[in-house]
């Protein structure tokens, strides 16, 4: 009897092991943005301009709840819709590149991202007809491969009294929850705030070549936090526009 119980129980671990993440579906609705065109917004709220229109090959969304003040731009999530006669099993993976909500959905998506949800093209024409449609989501782990993350320095930053940036081709399931920029000479440090969105800023930032210090966080108040150190600093006369390769990537 003991022998029959045991087996059962590693069958039943088998089969959980089998289907990670079976369960971690939320059901909700999507829509996609009016534009004409595929893409995303280039005006988005998490400040990462044209840029936010084209990352991910242009599969980005508007979230309202999961936009989380800004902490859950650039976040990855998994969005199938649930129509099997429409709708593929994988659905497609968009990027949060800016907030918004519209007749009870969690997710406004790109005109592309919307009818890649769909089995065939001609079903994709069915959703976009229909507008807003039942889904299912999960967060993803964001993938750009051969890329690190970039450190975009805003366009309104002036050198040396106010500097701000957002970060690039974020990987993995992490949160950036804090920003610590540092003067390499002295190792004078001092703390980003969250300006909007995605945008850390400072006023009066540590003079000469910096370095970044990220906070990463999980999804649940349990999970681990980690600081990430940039092995490329932002060189002392950087300038607002420009893009600095971090050197480092999370997975």
């Amino acid at each position: 009897m003991m022998n029959s119980m045991i087996i059962t129980i590693i069958i039943m671990l088998f089969i959980l092991v089998q289907v990670p993440g079976g369960d971690c579906f939320v059901q909700s609705r999507a829509t996609y943005y009016p534009n004409s065109d595929d893409r995303g917004t280039e005006i988005g709220s998490c400040g990462f301009g044209a840029f936010g229109a084209t990352i991910n090959g242009g599969d980005v969304t508007a979230a309202s709840n999961l936009y989380r003040d800004g902490v859950g731009c650039g976040a990855c999530y998994q969005v199938r819709c649930t129509d099997a006669a429409y709708c593929s099993d994988k659905g497609v993976t968009a990027v949060i590149t800016d907030s918004g909500a519209s007749d009870r959905t969690d997710f406004i998506l790109s005109r592309g991202a919307f009818g890649r949800m769909a089995n065939t093209k001609w079903s994709a024409q069915c959703l976009l007809s229909q507008g807003v449609v039942d889904i299912q989501y999960q967060r993803v782990p964001c993938s750009y491969p051969n890329k690190n993350m970039i450190f975009k320095i805003h366009e309104k930053s002036s050198n040396p009294h106010y500097l701000a940036l957002a970060i690039w081709y974020q990987q993995g399931l992490k949160d950036i929850t804090a920003l610590l920029i540092c003067e390499i000479q002295n190792f004078k440090c001092k703390l980003m705030d969250r300006a909007y969105g995605a945008v850390w800023a400072t006023t009066s930032p540590p003079c000469g070549a910096l370095q970044i210090r990220m906070l990463l966080s999980g999804n649940d108040e349990d999970a681990e936090e980690t600081w990430v150190v940039a092995l490329n600093n932002i060189p002392e006369n950087w300038k607002a526009g420009e893009e600095y390769d971090s050197g480092v990537q999370i997975n």
